[in-house]
């Protein structure tokens, strides 16, 4: 149906399994799922399998020998000794990584394919959001694009304007990377300040774009500790004005869900409720700048039974135009299942209690307040290469 909501999804995307000591455990992607099936938001909207991301897909970003690198990794585990980012800590092989890894691209590709023909006004794959994989490098978790590959498809079927947001606590440095020299994508990322958190080389105000692409680049770096009213004061600071001056015809979005105080891996303070505001404000920036074309992904979230499948239920919920009740108590069909597979208790609401409230920007600012100072910074360095007063 035309301007229907679709929903990306495979459970063979849960095979993206870097094993049981990993941080990243595909419980996560499979909770997502069984949430969105309990609240019946799978009925608001349509399911989709779409086919793994092929080889010419995957060059619309990747090396040829990197490609060919994930194959031999794939194939012979062992053989992956740290080249190509492969074999790491971070990334160790596994049995079947590119098929796994090329399946969740596929879904991102075919999301953003289906956006930009009409055949869907929102597209959500919450397996994705795997932001920091290069060109020829796997890093971060992350062994192939699916963010940069859906942006690459879009520019590929024509696409004039399209605007990257990310809200992942790290630094979405892939996107950046693939895009840095194209003045037809705009990536705004909104992170944890890199002299505090992976990957640490990039993610600062002054990274704008290469010549012939200044402006390309926005980057919001936060002071460890930020919680709800700096986090929604600094997205709404920045993030409307640049995507109003680009005018996109399509807005991509990452809901890494690690900006949550739960989560073991960073050092944000953000609640469930400030990450249900910002998918609501990135809805409405689709609807108010870009005819309502909104491709929505997932990313990182490391508090896999507490808050990834809330966070991302609720981002399904918004773009299937059923937005599941905060107060709402989950479902005991899903508290029982998450017993099952991981032996934790679940939680029992989908709020944290919080009410989201921050104070504007343009109402003032605190020259001392670091929080204020990394705003400014971005406004400074960005907003006039947009016509636009910091």
């Amino acid at each position: 149906m035309s301007g229907q909501a679709q929903l990306m999804w495979d459970e063979g995307v849960t095979g993206y399994d870097f094993g049981p000591e990993h941080p990243m455990h595909p419980v996560r992607l499979a909770l997502t799922m069984r949430l969105v099936e309990a609240y019946g938001l799978d009925r608001a909207l349509k399911v989709v399998a779409a086919p793994p991301a092929g080889e010419s897909t995957l060059r619309l970003v990747h090396r040829e020998d990197y490609i060919a690198a994930v194959r031999a990794a794939s194939a012979d585990p062992g053989s992956a000794d740290g080249s190509y980012g492969l074999g790491t800590p971070d990334d160790p092989a596994f049995a079947g990584m590119h098929e796994a890894s090329a399946l969740i691209a596929g879904q991102s590709v075919a999301a953003a394919e289906a956006v930009w023909r009409g055949e869907a006004l929102h597209a959500v794959n919450f397996a994705g959001g795997l932001h920091h994989a290069m060109p020829g490098s796997a890093a971060g978790f992350c062994v192939y694009n699916d963010a940069a590959l859906a942006v690459a498809r879009l520019l590929e079927l024509g696409a004039e304007r399209v605007v990257y947001v990310d809200v992942d606590v790290h630094h979405g440095d892939g996107v950046q990377a693939a895009f840095w020299e194209d003045p037809r994508v705009l990536t705004i990322s909104l992170h944890e300040h890199p002299q505090t958190l992976f990957p640490f080389t990039t993610g600062r105000p002054g990274e704008t774009g290469a010549p012939g692409a200044e402006g390309g680049a926005a980057n919001v770096a936060l002071p460890a500790g930020t919680g709800d009213a700096g986090w929604l004061r600094a997205f709404h600071a920045v993030v409307p004005e640049l995507v109003a001056a680009f005018r996109p015809q399509v807005l991509v979005t990452q809901h890494g869900a690690d900006t949550h105080f739960e989560d073991p891996l960073a050092h944000l303070a953000v609640s469930l409720d400030a990450q249900r505001a910002v998918t609501e404000a990135c809805h409405e920036l689709a609807h108010e700048h870009a005819d309502g074309r909104w491709v929505a992904l997932g990313g990182g979230g490391y508090a896999v039974v507490d808050v990834v499948p809330r966070s991302w239920t609720h981002l399904v919920g918004i773009a299937a135009g059923r937005p599941v009740e905060p107060a709402s108590a989950l479902p005991e069909e899903w508290r029982a299942e998450v017993f099952r597979l991981t032996r934790e208790l679940g939680p029992f609401r989908m709020t944290d209690g919080n009410v989201p409230v921050w104070r504007d920007f343009d109402a003032g600012y605190d020259p001392a307040d670091r929080l204020d100072q990394a705003i400014l910074a971005t406004r400074r360095a960005v907003f006039p290469l947009h016509g636009l007063l910091p």
